[in-house]
């Protein structure tokens, strides 16, 4: 970031302390633990829906699209009504822990009303991907995880979208419902209050499958107590959002923890108001987030890395919108990936013209299986893509350190972390420690071993490592990350490959537009047959990714950080096929079993398309392009 913009005067927010206190063993083990003590907290979800109902019945708690180009709300006071309701009916159809509620639906007013309901009587209940259902046809995913979880109900809210899924995943004597009009008129009685009382910290809330970007989707139990505990965690450091229940835009899934269990429990716990976006952070998904802000005026909002790189050139060109959307904001929060310094400078630029001062931005590091924070970093930390600061522990729990060759393996124990896997054990025993701690899977190690209020270094995860044929260990995450900070605008992001090779091989994924820029006379572009593959085939845009190559390899120090091959992927990573994950990440393994055959073509020395491949190890020739045919010209 410029020092200009660093300097520049920040909106004023009130934010708690982060801090951290640290232990270190004689094996190199450390213990770091927040000095703050975590305040108590309810052992109901629900406990804020009465509150709120109570203290504010009128105030919208939740709006979407009406259809009609206005919204629909819906008021604390109608939404406890409602799961009242709800809940008796689910009750009476003897839905429960053994045969729990299954929501097919995305995010909207009839999932919220079902999943408040089940909350309220302590059923669980279990969000589940539309992708599994609508994004494909042989339906194997859904059905393994519908054969665990033994619905009793299952939500749909469109049932013309859903026919196919259900009918091949589900046994005909499963109820499904889609409209949940007779279940709303159910009249509660004693067993809805019964059953309200008997809920404690233990019970499950929900049970939530991980996004699968790195192994297959595992059934976290999440816990009344994990809810509301890490909802406290949350409200110490962002104090600001006792002081005025918070607006929110947001399109984050609920069937993964950082929307359905951060963002909607911020509006819910807080008495805010959450605005549902249909958009999503892609090419064509992002026209319905801005015509959102278009109309209503965040005061915090929470986005991937990618959703940012999306709405940046609107916000750019639209004063009127950067007005609207910058009028109120206290804070903008990122999480799932590092957010660039590129990134970060522009959204800073925007802000200061439009408003005259910078917006806190902030970031978090967490699981799904810690419900999910563990880590927030503040706006003073150090911003580095490669290397991102993820912060310091929050109040409540204690984060281990284990020594793992140079860096630690990160795990957690606190009142937030899951008790294990739905019908699991195996799982279960194996996700914790001698001492009861949760291996988040992640590496982390200190900022500063001297300083270590300067946070903690995210370094990759665990599960992204391979090793070379050599027995030589990549670290994929960091590395990924280094390649997309040197990468700049010009690479929207990529996967690599080389488990049991004898090198590191890299499929790109190119910024096309960003890439179209670099092109002078790009006139003919648009008649091409294929125009990404002639925007990518172009001497410029290869020249550009030769350069980029080249500093990378200059950089390496050793086998294990250098790019021996990579390919530009003019086709874009699938959501349908899985390449994508429900919150814009990529699933590695999606890619590199879709695009096998480009793997193997990089590493059999055949040219596929686009493909760039480095000069031998022991010479300093700059790197060279292949075209199509395999013929080697110098970049």
């Amino acid at each position: 970031m410029s020092s200009g913009l660093s300097k520049a005067q920040m909106r004023n927010v009130d934010l708690g302390p982060l801090a951290v206190e640290i232990q270190r063993h004689a094996d190199g083990t450390i213990y770091a633990r927040s000095p703050f003590a975590l305040p108590a907290f309810a052992d109901s979800v629900t406990a804020r829906l009465d509150h709120w109902a109570k203290a504010a019945p009128e105030r919208s708690f939740l709006a979407e699209r009406d259809g009609r180009e206005g919204w629909s709300h819906l008021t604390y006071a109608e939404a406890r009504a409602g799961a009242r309701a709800l809940g008796q009916a689910l009750l009476t159809r003897g839905i429960s822990a053994e045969r729990p509620l299954v929501i097919l639906s995305g995010n909207s007013i009839g999932h919220a009303r079902l999943a408040l309901a089940s909350l309220y009587v302590g059923i669980p209940y279990a969000p589940i991907s539309p992708a599994y259902s609508l994004a494909t046809k042989d339906f194997t995913r859904l059905k393994q995880i519908l054969d665990l979880l033994t619905p009793g109900l299952v939500f749909a809210e469109d049932g013309e979208r859903f026919g196919d899924a259900i009918a091949a995943c589900l046994p005909e004597e499963t109820e499904v419902v889609t409209d949940l009009s007779l279940f709303l008129a159910t009249t509660p009685g004693p067993s809805v209050d019964t059953a309200h009382e008997k809920i404690s910290g233990d019970t499950i809330a929900k049970i939530l499958f991980t996004s699968g970007s790195t192994t297959a989707p595992k059934a976290v139990i999440t816990t009344h107590r994990m809810l509301c505990a890490n909802q406290m965690m949350i409200g110490e450091v962002l104090r600001f959002l006792q002081d005025e229940p918070p607006v929110m835009v947001d399109w984050l899934p609920w069937h993964h923890s950082f929307g359905g269990n951060h963002n909607f429990g911020i509006a819910l716990h807080h008495g805010g108001t959450l605005y549902i976006d249909k958009g999503r952070p892609t090419d064509e998904g992002i026209a319905e987030t801005v015509q959102t802000l278009r109309e209503i005026a965040p005061t915090v909002f929470f986005n991937v890395p990618q959703g940012y790189d999306r709405l940046l050139p609107f916000l750019a060109r639209d004063r009127a919108l950067a007005q609207k959307f910058f009028s109120a904001l206290k804070l903008a929060f990122f999480a799932g990936a590092a957010l660039s310094e590129r990134t970060r400078a522009a959204f800073d630029d925007i802000a200061i013209r439009t408003c005259g001062a910078r917006i806190q931005m902030m970031s978090g590091f967490g699981a799904t299986e810690t419900a999910p924070s563990v880590l927030f970093r503040k706006d003073d930390a150090p911003l580095d893509s490669a290397s991102p600061n993820v912060g310091l522990s929050l109040p409540g729990l204690t984060l281990k350190l284990a020594p793992l060759g140079g860096t630690y393996e990160a795990r957690v124990k606190g009142p937030n972390v899951t008790p294990g896997y739905w019908r699991d054990d195996a799982l279960t025993r194996s996700a914790f420690d001698d001492e009861g701690f949760y291996r988040l899977g992640d590496a982390l190690r200190l900022a500063d071993e001297r300083r270590p209020q300067s946070g903690f270094i995210f370094a990759g995860r665990l599960d992204e490592d391979f090793k070379l044929a050599s027995g030589t260990t990549v670290h994929g995450s960091p590395l990924r990350a280094r390649i997309l900070a040197e990468g700049g605008p010009y690479i929207r992001d990529l996967v690599l490959a080389g488990d049991n090779r004898e090198s590191i091989a890299a499929l790109i994924f190119p910024d096309l537009e960003t890439c179209r820029a670099l092109i002078q006379d790009a006139g003919d572009l648009s008649r091409a047959s294929d125009e990404a593959e002639a925007i990518l085939v172009h001497p410029a845009v290869r020249q550009k990714f030769s350069q980029i190559l080249t500093r990378l390899a200059a950089e390496a120090k050793g086998t294990s950080e250098r790019i021996a091959v990579a390919a530009l992927l003019a086709e874009p990573p699938s959501p349908e096929a899985g390449e994508i994950t429900d919150k814009g990440t990529l699933n590695r393994r999606a890619v590199l079993d879709r695009r096998a055959a480009i793997v193997e073509a990089l590493y059999a020395g055949s040219a596929p398309p686009f493909f760039i491949e480095s000069a031998p190890q022991s010479s300093y020739s700059p790197w060279a392009a292949k075209d199509i045919a395999g013929s080697t010209a110098a970049c």
